[in-house]
């Protein structure tokens, strides 16, 4: 290297230090002129976590404690021995690699480089013997011992020399490349990021919001906004065929998130998709709540949501009954609605179909781990401040369950290698956040989440009406996807045991989002079935028959088998009583935060 462009790279860290320092005081002066005292992602909340779990009834295996610490120390003396003669030039074995699928170290240097090489193995033994500790501990709640194992994840993942500017042979390739221009874009990233972000968490960017536009190349297939209320607007879409089948689909999408998921792009809209199938399709479209809408709750966005759009679908089609379909959380407020329906001897809910959805939520997956009695007031005393749950603070959390490809990945190069994120339709949607209403936030997650109350039978009631899901006597198609992360398919299963109807259970294959967004022209990913519904998810896995592509047809067909009668399409804005209000997707769900 000139010895210029070696000045040149000494100036840009001078320079790179003055914007370091400005950037940590300005945090610093944020978090200090902030009153709420509820932030969830507070590192000393999490030490006290993990210090109550740890004196919290914990038995320790000695003798696997003892071995995991000579397995360590031996680890640790072998580098030593493998990275000595590295140094010297001889050809070393490696003592530890990272596990398969690990990209983290894909860089050569990693394996090549004698210093990198051993930051790489000191960091894999040291998070081995971390990991070994947890696996010594026996506690007495299993909750506590999956909540210890999650955040000492966290902190393992964290402390990756991948995430340091100086330990990651990538970060340094591109500093040297740039002449250290690489590390002033970081840092304007960083600004700009941190500028977006509430108080409480870290919104950071995961893809070129700029290269998407609702209406334009996200949410477009055609309708119109014919119904809108404080909490919701309701989209009826063109019909694409002359005549469709008799009951109409009316979905309800999470109110954590904006409905357009179900309608990315022309190739992946699970909207077009029942639309070219013959179906008439309705969608809530949710608003993205400010503090003026604090007092609406779940029963409140129940009595906005689904129950308005019952109506005002009914009317528009003439048609008595509707086929509901609810994902994510939007299937557990469609449940609750179908329940409460029933009990009142409502007979509009012709099919219901759970996308991805708990009723049971005894086993909530990795979610659990942020709630505690702790936690959980801190996050009521947060939205109670704002009259909103800041959707941001979801969104880290959701990120969060799948850290090193949802965050660090990011962060490296982001921050330390001052790249922009590339556009990608999912992760738009997904740092879209929404917020959810106060009295929304508090009772969904204590009822649901805490209490569990869902599944017993008059756990809730709404208006004097107790809640009974084996009221639900109406077909339900159950669908949950077997990487789930959010959702555990398991526990989406133990919602078939508690409705009373007609059920099917089907299982496809991939996460929460892709395996529901799976379009048949592609099928990506595959799908199983059994007609049989034991009690128990793995017995039900063990009788089912695995099916290539994607699971929508199976979906349309059962749609199809409980009322195949067609009628003349009914066109959105034709009923005298609901006019056009604006073209689809509609303003409300054009609300950004940030």
């Amino acid at each position: 290297m000139e010895q210029q462009d070696k000045q040149e790279i000494l100036d840009t860290l001078n320079q790179y230090a003055e914007q370091f320092n400005s950037m940590v005081q300005k945090i610093l002066t944020r978090q200090a002129d902030s009153n709420d005292a509820a932030k969830m992602f507070d590192p000393q909340h999490l030490q006290q976590l993990l210090t109550t779990k740890l004196a919290d009834k914990v038995e320790v295996d000695t003798s696997k404690l003892v071995e995991n610490q000579m397995e360590f120390m031996r680890q640790q003396t072998e580098l030593w021995q493998q990275a000595s003669r590295a140094m010297f030039g001889e050809k070393a074995e490696a003592v530890v690699s990272e596990s398969r699928g690990d990209k983290r170290f894909s860089h050569t240097d990693w394996n090549e480089n004698p210093v990198f090489n051993y930051l790489k193995q000191a960091y894999l033994i040291n998070s081995k013997m971390l990991q070994g500790m947890m696996d010594s501990m026996t506690f007495a709640d299993p909750k506590s011992a999956e909540q210890v194992k999650f955040y000492t994840r966290q902190y393992i993942n964290s402390v990756a020399p991948t995430n340091y500017l100086f330990s990651n042979p990538d970060v340094c390739e591109e500093i040297l490349k740039s002449k250290g221009q690489s590390m002033l874009k970081g840092i304007e990233n960083f600004m700009r990021d941190l500028e977006q972000s509430p108080l409480e968490a870290f919104k950071i960017t995961q893809t070129d919001m700029s290269a998407f536009e609702l209406g334009e190349n996200l949410a477009t297939t055609e309708g119109k906004v014919v119904y809108q209320n404080d909490l919701m607007q309701l989209i009826h879409y063109t019909p694409k065929k002359a005549k469709t089948y008799a009951p109409p689909v009316l979905f309800v999408p999470p109110f954590i998130n904006k409905y357009y998921i179900l309608d990315l792009d022309e190739k992946k809209s699970a909207v077009k998709g029942l639309l070219e199938n013959g179906f008439s399709v309705f969608m809530i479209s949710w608003v993205n709540p400010d503090k003026s809408l604090a007092d609406h709750d779940f029963v409140s966005y129940m009595e906005h949501g689904p129950l308005a759009a019952l109506d005002v679908v009914c009317e528009i089609t003439k048609q008595p009954k509707v086929n509901m379909t609810g994902f994510c959380v939007g299937g557990t407020l469609s449940a609750v609605t179908a329940a409460y329906l029933r009990a009142r001897g409502d007979e509009r809910i012709q099919s219901l179909t759970l996308l991805t959805t708990l009723t049971d939520f005894s086993e909530p997956g990795e979610i659990g781990n942020y709630l505690t009695e702790e936690s959980l007031n801190a996050m009521e005393q947060n939205a109670d401040i704002k009259g909103v749950y800041d959707g941001r603070i979801l969104g880290l959390s959701f990120s969060l369950l799948r850290e090193n490809n949802l965050f660090w990945s990011y962060f490296i190069n982001n921050y330390l290698k001052g790249e922009d994120p590339a556009a990608f339709d999912i992760l738009f949607w997904n740092s879209d956040a929404t917020n959810i209403t106060a009295a929304c936030f508090k009772q969904y997650v204590r009822t649901m989440y805490w209490e569990n109350k869902l599944r017993e039978p008059g756990g809730m009631v709404i208006d004097g009406v107790p809640i009974d899901l084996a009221n639900i006597d109406v077909p339900v198609y159950f669908l949950a996807t077997i990487a789930d992360h959010i959702v555990l398919w398991q526990a989406a299963y133990k919602g078939t045991q508690l409705v009373g109807g007609d059920t099917r259970f089907v299982l496809a294959g991939s996460g929460h989002l892709a395996g529901v967004i799976n379009p048949p022209a592609k099928g990506k990913y595959p799908h199983w079935i059994n007609e049989d519904l034991p009690e128990d998810a793995a017995a039900w896995f063990d009788g089912a028959t695995q099916h290539e592509g994607s699971w929508w047809p199976d979906w349309y067909n059962w749609l199809q088998s409980h009322n195949d009668k067609q009628v003349t399409s009914p066109k959105p804005g034709k009923h005298k009583s609901y006019p056009i209000i604006e073209d689809a997707p509609g303003s409300y769900v054009k609300r950004r935060l940030g």
